[in-house]
């Protein structure tokens, strides 16, 4: 089965999240499945609107179990990082991304770095 390219961004997203370290192997079998319809979902041509709604509504539903929205991890009791904690590893965190990709992770960052390419050459 060939995924579309959405559904490996929400994969690789939901892993690298720090909502990760949360989730044990119990859990997969319903990630999966959310991942079977998030990817239903994109795969599902725009014009059967009806049919991407109830897909976009089991979305929401499967979700809210994950904690992948921030009122959902309210709700599950998850905290994050508390502020200054989160300031610290967010800067080191993008410190670590730049260093390994030269920013380009940063989606706010590829406009300023293709400009500079483009400059560059």
């Amino acid at each position: 089965m060939e995924w579309h390219p959405a559904t490996v961004a929400f994969w690789d997203d939901l892993w690298s999240s720090p909502m990760a370290p949360e989730y044990d192997s119990s859990d997969l079998h319903g990630l999966f499945m959310l991942a079977d319809l998030v990817n239903a979902y994109w795969q599902t041509p725009s014009r059967q609107a009806i049919t991407r709604s109830k897909i976009a509504a089991e979305i929401r539903l499967q979700r809210q179990c994950f904690g992948l929205t921030p009122i959902d991890r309210r709700r599950l009791q998850w905290t994050i990082e508390r502020v200054d904690e989160s300031v610290d590893a967010g800067n080191r965190r993008r410190a670590g991304q730049s260093a390994r990709s030269g920013g380009r992770d940063d989606p706010r960052l590829r406009n300023e770095l293709d400009e500079s390419v483009d400059t560059e050459v």
